[in-house]
């Protein structure tokens, strides 16, 4: 396992991050082998587990909590809040009512008294900067949070936070949590320029294009991802978009073969390649899936396998630009284009 700096933090993490949304209901992966799967992450040198409150509804944090008891010294814990939690309009969102009370139910069910890594999980338009990171800053002081960050943030947010937390002295997003994969390369253009400008952490989530890149789907066979019986659209081969990713695969995973890779390693590998990322956050089901991705932690693409990964698919390319989670919100409100 290789260990990179966050950000400016100063702390050292594994560049393979254990993500736990799979825990609970969504991933349908049980006590014991979310229990199984955080022990063999330890032993394989992960030192940063990833959750969040939405997960499951609470689930997957109680299930992290109850896993990672008596060793909580020994791991960097991020979690996440702002999406909703209920049916509540002020269960959700980063305003200082809420987030005060998320993270103390946060702590709760992960059995804690501080979280290293406390992460807005999307932008709330309805909620100002200044709000927001006072909010983060007090808990911060309070020695609740060690840090904060923001995940799926499109870049000029990120500028603007930048902006608000030096105008009103308070405390810095120190970390991004983006998208990022072969097949979903936009955020080479905008978003990683700036973190990698303002000395950010990123952790890049679903580096594996919720399993298109996990060796799950191949030209001519079935499809054994679950997320195929979830989110079935991201599948569906009648959509140009999915044909231009199944396109991919396949001369991805002949690449793959080429380097002597499988295609996860190649897929992992490619990710935590550009120098503005620090960690790429896996999200397996079960130990079987852990073991697969963790044969990635020493991978290095040597430069014509990068540049054959370029051919296939140009850097800050979308091939599903309908999947993006950080779409300004005047583009999916008529409300807010029209007078």
């Amino acid at each position: 396992m290789q260990y990179r700096t966050l950000g400016r933090t100063g702390v050292q993490v594994s560049t393979l991050v254990l993500g736990a949304m799979n825990f609970g209901a969504i991933g349908r992966t049980s006590q014991a082998e979310a229990t199984a799967i955080i022990d063999a992450a330890l032993e394989g040198g992960i030192n940063l587990i990833d959750t969040a409150d939405r997960y499951s509804q609470g689930e997957s944090e109680e299930m992290v909590g109850r896993a990672i008891a008596g060793r909580r010294d020994d791991i960097v814990l991020a979690t996440k809040a702002a999406l909703p939690m209920d049916d509540d309009r002020n269960h959700r969102g980063t305003s200082r009512r809420w987030l005060h009370t998320a993270l103390d139910d946060s702590l709760r069910r992960l059995g804690v008294d501080h979280i290293d890594l406390y992460q807005v999980h999307r932008w709330d338009p309805t909620t100002s900067d200044e709000e927001t990171l006072s909010a983060l800053t007090d808990l911060q002081r309070a020695g609740k949070i060690r840090y904060f960050g923001c995940s799926t943030f499109p870049a000029y947010r990120l500028v603007q936070a930048e902006w608000a937390a030096r105008e009103h002295h308070l405390g810095r997003y120190v970390t991004e949590q983006p998208s990022y994969s072969i097949l979903q390369r936009g955020i080479e253009a905008h978003v990683l320029p700036v973190t990698a400008q303002y000395g950010m952490g990123v952790l890049a989530w679903s580096p594996l294009a919720s399993g298109w890149l996990s060796g799950a789907v191949r030209a001519g066979r079935e499809i054994t991802t679950h997320r195929a019986d979830v989110l079935p659209e991201r599948f569906d081969l009648t959509i140009a978009g999915n044909r231009a990713r199944l396109d991919a695969v396949e001369q991805l995973t002949k690449v793959a073969e080429e380097a002597g890779l499988t295609l996860i390693q190649l897929a992992l590998g490619f990710v935590t390649a550009h120098p503005a990322v620090t960690s790429a956050i896996i999200g397996p089901r079960t130990p079987e899936h852990l073991h697969s991705q963790l044969a990635a932690a020493d991978t290095v693409l040597t430069a014509d396998v990068l540049d054959a990964i370029d051919a296939i698919v140009a850097p800050g390319v979308d091939l599903a630009p309908g999947e993006k989670h950080d779409t300004p919100p005047a583009l999916l409100d008529p409300a807010l284009r029209r007078r």
